[in-house]
């Protein structure tokens, strides 16, 4: 199977349309259907199916499609040590990454880790925990650094991707978040149910942390005050007064010791977060990640105050 014919066929995987396929490969319609019919002379299987949502992956597509995906990341590694030897660089790594956890612990790190490995050539993207797996199941980037969702807020998700291998490299916890204020005392789940949250979205583990903590305490949901995609937005809000947040303390820890926010200790069962590596397991792993990998369970360590307690307490607005 010739890679050509392989990344057309993933290509129309993706977009279940030859038309926006031909536009992803560069290539004309009728050459993505003369592709993709000598693919499946070749299988000797019909590789899509249409319906009225497009082009549908038929059984044989479907088992075909991993491989197909390892197959390609199997060349460009190749190409890539090849291209190496040539250039006496040691390869590229293209690297995913929340926001959060790039700007507090991706950003020094990398720069770090760039400086002791010159001749790798490193690229970070920035995406939500789906859009990055979705780009490393499909090879658009070698690893991922997201938080991990615990498997007890996850009852509905299908069977781990075996294509995909994981590592938890820190353990960050939680911080809840409110306006500053002199009342240093803790709060219970039941006065929290009177206040008003700021809230990442639906889906979001912290925002899943919130509801579940909620239900299991026969509280109902909490009250948003607004959702919010990103934890600056959210600390942001917090600061003006808009209500509380969970959120990593990594994320907010300069906002806390500056007084901008203060912060009380969570109630909630959960109270810390996982961070996780995640990358594709390959039969060959590319010497640059490998590189990456030996180095990064190194480079984390969890954001806490120095006595295990809040550095800020607040009063309780409404």
């Amino acid at each position: 199977m010739h890679p050509r014919l392989l990344r057309t066929f993933l290509a129309v995987a993706r977009t279940r349309n030859v038309t926006r396929a031909a536009q992803e490969v560069n290539l004309a319609q009728s050459s993505v259907s003369d592709q993709l019919q000598a693919l499946e002379t070749e299988l000797g299987a019909s590789l899509f199916t249409r319906s009225r949502q497009g082009l549908d992956l038929t059984p044989a597509g479907e088992a075909l499609k991993p491989y197909a995906e390892e197959l390609l990341a199997i060349a460009d590694d190749a190409r890539a040590a090849v291209d190496a030897t040539r250039a006496g660089t040691a390869g590229n790594l293209s690297i995913g990454a929340l926001e959060t956890i790039a700007s507090a612990r991706l950003a020094g790190w990398l720069a770090a880790f760039r400086a002791t490995h010159a001749g790798i050539d490193i690229k970070l993207r920035i995406a939500g925990s789906g859009e990055l797996l979705r780009r490393l199941g499909e090879g658009e980037i070698d690893v991922a650094f997201c938080f991990e969702r615990p498997p007890e807020l996850d009852i509905d998700a299908g069977a781990p991707d075996q294509r995909l291998a994981r590592r938890v490299v820190a353990v960050e916890p939680l911080a809840l978040i409110a306006p500053p204020g002199d009342n240093r005392a803790d709060i219970d789940l039941a006065t929290l149910a009177e206040k008003h949250f700021v809230a990442t979205g639906t889906g979001c583990v912290f925002r899943a942390m919130v509801d579940k903590a909620f239900a299991e305490a026969g509280l109902g949901k909490p009250s948003l005050a607004a959702e919010a995609g990103s934890i600056d937005a959210i600390a942001g809000l917090v600061a003006a007064g808009a209500g509380f947040g969970l959120v990593p303390r990594l994320a907010v820890a300069s906002a806390i010791e500056r007084g901008e926010v203060a912060e009380l200790a969570w109630p909630g069962p959960v109270r810390s977060a996982n961070v996780v590596t995640i990358w594709r397991r390959r039969r060959v792993q590319p010497p640059a990640l490998k590189a990456l990998l030996t180095a990064v369970d190194k480079a984390f360590a969890p954001v806490r105050p120095a006595d295990g307690r809040p550095r800020h307490a607040a009063s309780l607005p409404s």
